[in-house]
């Protein structure tokens, strides 16, 4: 099979990542072997294949965005056949005894690994998965549609949840990328009111086709006070300018698993009048499979740009650069 592999982490521009063939891999115990239909690109994939994110697995393979049809299923699992289309997302095990998990916060389990990290991911024809991990996906998307709700919108839904958005409320998006073109239609469809400032005219251009009551660019003041904000930029300069525009109580979620520092915070500017500061952590299987119900009830517009999975490394170089909205999307 064709399969990407992180040679040594790096800027995407010197070539990180390498295209092998290797045998289609063998699953472990309760592991399911699947034949991968479609792989988002998540700005995750990058933060590993550059290395802002440490090495957990030498020469891993990326992605963790999978819809899969199963080609084996593990012995005794009679609720998954042989021909099911699944999604094998970023959470691939948790310990189901430690504190957080008996609490049912799995995704702060210390004992947590994750796909294309710690495990190899979806760069590939085929890949392995956890069955108690993958997830049952909604019916009426295509395989290219499926892949970024797998990570972009379930971690967008948990950043949502995080932002505790008052109902009727007014929410700023920071960046408009993948998941937030996502996370932004959800928001809308409970009713509020949303204002995105991101960087790309193309992406604002899309923000307001989808609902959004302004685009502005990244850095800009929105036109009303916040209730609540999610940043998915992983640029820690613009905490400041969405923490100013948070009214008194308001939230800010910061949605990405790596940001870059944050300047120095001004108390009585930033965080007084009970302005809180938030940051996102993984999800659970309850929350994904919440988001999963709530998009087969309610269709979203999923914004995906192809790429032939011989192009793995250029769809991650146009990531880094901007060069598309919405999400980009690997089909073998």
């Amino acid at each position: 099979m064709r399969v990407w592999r992180v040679r040594r982490p790096g800027p995407i521009a010197d070539g990180p990542l390498v295209m092998g063939r290797e045998p289609i891999p063998v699953p472990g115990p309760g592991d399911l072997l699947v034949r991968v239909l479609s792989c988002g690109v998540c700005r995750t994939d990058l933060h590993v294949v550059e290395g802002d994110l440490p090495v957990h697995r030498p020469g891993v393979v990326p992605g963790h965005e999978v819809v899969a049809e199963v080609v084996s299923v593990p012995d005794g699992r009679t609720d998954i056949a042989v021909g099911d289309r699944v999604g094998v997302p970023w959470l691939r095990h948790t310990c189901g005894v430690c504190r957080y998990c008996a609490r049912g916060a799995e995704n702060l389990c210390p004992h947590s690994r994750y796909t294309g990290w710690d495990d190899d991911g979806g760069y590939a024809e085929y890949a392995t998965a956890p069955a108690d991990f993958v997830l049952p996906l909604p019916r009426g998307y295509s395989d290219e549609e499926l892949a970024p709700l797998l990570c972009a919108g379930i971690i967008g839904y948990h950043a949502l949840v995080r932002a505790e958005v008052p109902e009727g409320g007014v929410l700023g998006i920071y960046g408009f990328g993948g998941s937030a073109h996502l996370t932004a239609q959800v928001a809308i469809a409970q009713g509020a009111r949303v204002h995105v400032m991101t960087r790309g005219a193309a992406a604002r251009e899309l923000a307001l086709a989808l609902g959004a009551a302004s685009a502005r660019d990244a850095a800009a003041v929105p036109p009303e006070p916040l209730d609540s904000a999610i940043l998915f930029a992983p640029v820690g300069e613009l905490v400041l300018p969405a923490l100013a525009a948070l009214d008194s109580g308001g939230t800010l979620a910061v949605a990405g698993i790596h940001l870059s520092d944050i300047p120095a915070l001004n108390y009585q500017r930033h965080l007084f009048r009970e302005r809180q500061l938030r940051s996102v952590t993984s999800n659970t299987r309850a929350q994904a499979r919440a988001f999963l119900a709530s998009a087969q009830r309610h269709r979203l517009t999923v914004s995906t740009h192809r790429y032939s999975l011989d192009h793995a490394d250029r769809a991650l170089g146009d990531l880094a650069l901007g060069r598309f909205d919405g999400a980009a999307v690997l089909v073998p």
